[in-house]
């Protein structure tokens, strides 16, 4: 039988294209695509991730029934140029006409109708039935790089010190706040900013690629390709506290900073890292190794939390999937299966993966955004997952949460306040006035509740054994019982979970 994708993960190599073009001001797409695939990457989705009422330097063709049964979409692209040109939307703007799923399908090609156009106008296939956003934002950051800045970059000469940043875009999870903190970074090494391509770049200034000394690339799913045509060395950007500090010490010797990159560290260890050694080595120590987390996300935050949460911190990883897969990752059904057999205390992923703990009823496991798709709107600098700030974030992320499962095992009491009052009668022949963990447990009903716990992470275990306890004993003076007894453990049991 064929597979059945489930929930999908990813965009399209499409939606990467516009992302990556229209994050540049000087830009204006034509997207050719019917309504509703402009609606969606251009207003619907960037609204509720990157906090973007719409984009917009995009407008679309509107496919209808008539290009695709006959006449194809250059008539289409044609008038929406010129209502564009007319209206002067595309004055001091270079003009990209960008194919999308649909026109492919027609087999629709517009490298000739462009030089029809307005002067300089290009074309990107962005091949969106076969490759996916990670793909296509490499693609087309080298595409950027080939047809707007190659050639006029070849006088330009390289100016020491200088560092590029590639490859952040619309719709990359955090990016602002990541971006800010590996500017931090960079500038703490002794570099000097050049570009941020393309998040702060225009397209007039591509050629400038070309003076940078060193790149470095954001994200491990991207930029590559950019970065080695610019002949220049780079580095990915850090996560963790071993991984940053390795990445200063590395950008040090490319620049020749080397001193500024060991002041740098040894200031950050007194300064932003001491709030690692306070709650690692304090009195949450011991719950670092007893807590289990799995990660869905981008492959570069999956390696960077793996490394950090789990070999230096030493938390367990429960299990790991990249986007896009690596061989040997659970694929979202896998995930959904994991976390309804056995969650982990906390869950780094996107709304995927919250919608799976809520069908699984998992209370107790922690879920943390660090992944699209889903609502979540991350335009603050200040929650980053990178460098040694990212650090900080994470590791006072995950102490908060653990302090909150154990506010919810304090006000234990509340369970009762909903039964009987003392001295009143519960339609028993006897008062309901006992207090509840008096009773005696049958062994079969200890055994059912260690059976229980077994499945939930291990701190959170402490709260639930308390409260199923409570509950079950409760159930028991209602029921008129004098023990607990494991057809009751297994009815309290089976009401949780609904």
């Amino acid at each position: 039988m064929p597979k059945v994708i489930r929930d999908l993960s990813d965009t399209s190599s499409y939606w990467a294209a516009v992302w990556t073009m229209c994050a540049m001001p000087d830009v204006h797409v034509i997207c050719d695509a019917p309504i509703g695939c402009f609606n969606l990457v251009a207003t619907a989705v960037p609204d509720y991730t990157d906090a973007i009422p719409h984009i917009e330097n995009i407008t679309p063709s509107i496919i209808t029934e008539n290009e695709v049964g006959g006449s194809g979409t250059g008539p289409a692209v044609q008038l929406t140029y010129e209502n564009l040109r007319d209206t002067g939307v595309l004055e001091g703007k270079k003009l990209i006409v960008v194919s999308t799923a649909e026109s492919e399908m027609i087999g629709s090609d517009l490298s000739d109708l462009v030089t029809k156009l307005q002067p300089g106008t290009t074309f990107f296939h962005s091949e969106s039935l076969s490759d996916d956003e990670w793909l296509g934002r490499d693609r087309v950051l080298q595409w950027l790089w080939e047809n707007y800045g190659q050639d006029a970059a070849k006088d330009i000469e390289v100016e020491p010190g200088l560092v590029n940043i590639i490859g952040p875009t619309y719709g990359c999870f955090n990016a602002p706040s990541d971006l800010h903190e590996i500017k931090r970074t960079i500038e703490g090494a002794g570099g000097r900013l050049n570009l941020v391509f393309p998040y702060e770049a225009t397209l007039e200034q591509i050629a400038q690629l070309a003076k940078a000394q060193v790149n470095v690339v954001l994200y491990k799913e991207f930029g590559h390709t950019l970065a080695d045509s610019l002949g220049q060395p780079w580095l990915h950007a850090p996560m963790g506290m071993q991984g940053t500090t390795q990445f200063v010490q590395k950008l040090g010797e490319l620049l020749g900073t080397q001193d500024k990159a060991q002041a740098f560290i040894q200031q950050e260890k007194k300064t932003t890292l001491s709030a690692i050694w306070d709650l690692w080595k304090g009195p949450q120590s011991d719950w670092f190794p007893t807590t289990n987390i799995g990660i869905v996300a981008c492959g570069t935050y999956v390696e960077g939390f793996t490394a950090f949460l789990g070999d230096e911190l030493g938390m367990p990883v429960a299990f790991a999937s990249a986007r896009p897969l690596r061989p040997g990752d659970p694929d979202n059904e896998g995930v959904r299966q994991i976390l309804h057999s056995n969650p982990p205390a906390f869950v780094f992923g996107s709304i995927n993966e919250k919608i799976y703990l809520s069908e699984a009823g998992a209370r107790f496991t922690n879920f943390v955004p660090a992944a699209f798709p889903g609502p979540i709107v991350r335009r603050a600098v200040g929650t980053p997952f990178m460098g040694y700030r990212g650090a900080v974030y994470l590791l006072q992320e995950i102490v908060n949460r653990l302090y909150e499962v154990l506010f919810n095992f304090l006000p234990v009491d509340s369970a009762y306040s909903k039964g009987p009052r003392p001295g009143a009668t519960n339609g028993a022949s006897k008062p309901a006035g006992n207090k509840p963990g008096n009773l005696p447990w049958e062994p079969e009903a200890k055994e059912a509740l260690d059976a229980a716990l077994e499945q939930l992470p291990f701190l959170p275990r402490i709260s639930a054994s308390r409260e199923i306890q409570m509950q079950a004993e409760q159930a028991a003076h209602e029921a008129g019982l004098d023990k607990v007894t494991a057809e009751l453990v297994q009815t309290v049991l089976a009401a949780r979970k609904n």
